[in-house]
């Protein structure tokens, strides 16, 4: 028989839309970069198997990538060490062994919505009671210390917090990092900071959770920073007892992360970070097209997104996120219903400009053509 918890599972709005698409679809749905990994963290992704680096490694991953994201991450945390630094088979797999080591049955976790689509199933798996906070655009997607605390509960356990955000593109500042954490601290919380684009902010830095409070846990990734999305490396910043812990079951799940990638990433975070700046940056100008686009078509008002690569735009139509989506699908558009990320996410579609600019001005040219046909008074 099939447990119930998973028979409640759905798959996401984003994946529905993905398996309804044609071959000559424009993807704007897509949330994974649409670069290669350079030519030479390839190379060495293969030197390092023709070498024989095919066995298990250590569980807690390759020390010397442990090492090497401990001295990057240090800027957050001056004291961090490798012992402070696990390995994952992406940042999927860290939330889930992270939710399932320090989650029990009725405890309460506060996560995003809109949000990523893996936080509340990922909740509810552990065995927890998910509950989520409004990140509202008037707010620059940015949750308020008023409405955590109205929702904080005396079985609160947890925060998930995600900065840069998806789908919003929201960004803490020094400021919103500093009262969450204070508040978190003072009810004795855990904070779970999902910070897997901490790498695409664009006008300022990104401000990590890591700092004087030790019930953090960072989750990252590489997928997104060097657009090895299928490569499955990502990682886990934290203190070395919740290493220790949660690193039980990290191994009871899956033994060992892939050990070749992990020698391509060191050198990638070594040498290649200039591959990182030129991305970003190309982001950064597809940014400023798809935003002026889409504010310049009536009844569409979408917030500069200052990181990640995502347009979360709201709608004034008479029509359903779902409906508005479906309309862009039927004349070669794919992006995201706004509910695909919460009941709150309503009124909102989500475009990822992790595609070509010649491709987001089609999609924008075709979004005005839909636009024009379904609010007939736009012009």
């Amino acid at each position: 028989m099939i447990n119930e918890n998973i028979l409640k599972l759905e798959l996401s709005g984003i994946r529905k839309m993905f398996e309804m698409a044609g071959e000559d679809t424009i993807n704007l749905g897509l949330g994974q970069p649409d670069f290669q990994p350079p030519e030479d963290v390839i190379e060495v992704y293969k030197r390092s198997m023709l070498d024989g680096n095919n066995g298990y490694g250590s569980s807690y991953g390759l020390p010397d990538l442990r090492e090497e994201i401990a001295k990057c991450q240090s800027r957050h945390r001056s004291d961090l060490t490798m012992d402070n630094v696990m390995i994952t088979v992406g940042a999927t797999q860290a939330l889930r062994i992270t939710l399932e080591s320090t989650v029990g049955k009725g405890d309460e976790v506060l996560y995003p919505e809109p949000g990523f689509v893996l936080y509340e199933p990922q909740i509810s798996l552990a065995g927890g009671k998910a509950v989520p906070y409004p990140v509202l655009q008037q707010n620059d997607f940015v949750p308020t210390i008023d409405k955590l605390e109205e929702l904080r509960t005396p079985s609160t356990k947890a925060i998930i917090v995600n900065s840069p955000g998806n789908p919003t593109g929201g960004v803490f500042t020094k400021n919103d990092v500093k009262e969450i954490t204070s508040w978190a601290q003072e009810h004795d919380m855990l904070i779970i900071s999902d910070e897997v684009y901490e790498m695409m902010v664009y006008e300022d830095e990104h401000v990590s959770f890591l700092g004087d409070y030790d019930n953090v846990i960072a989750i990252n990734s590489f997928s997104k920073t060097f657009a090895m999305t299928g490569w499955r490396i990502g990682f886990m910043v934290t203190g070395q007892e919740w290493i220790r812990q949660i690193g039980k079951l990290h191994y009871y799940t899956i033994a060992c992360p892939p050990t070749p990638p992990q020698h391509a990433v060191l050198y990638a975070l070594k040498d290649r970070l200039d591959f990182v700046d030129e991305m970003t940056e190309t982001f950064r100008r597809r940014r400023d097209v798809i935003v002026e686009r889409l504010n310049g078509i009536e009844g569409i008002d979408c917030l500069n997104p200052r990181g990640a690569f995502y347009a979360f735009p709201t709608f004034e139509y008479d029509l359903s996120s779902q409906e508005f989506a479906m309309a862009l699908l039927k004349k070669g558009v794919i992006a995201t219903p706004g509910d695909a990320f919460g009941p709150t996410g309503e009124g909102h579609i989500r475009f990822s400009y992790a595609n070509s600019t010649e491709n987001i001005i089609k999609a924008m040219d075709i979004l005005e053509e839909t636009v024009r046909e379904i609010y007939p008074s736009s012009p």
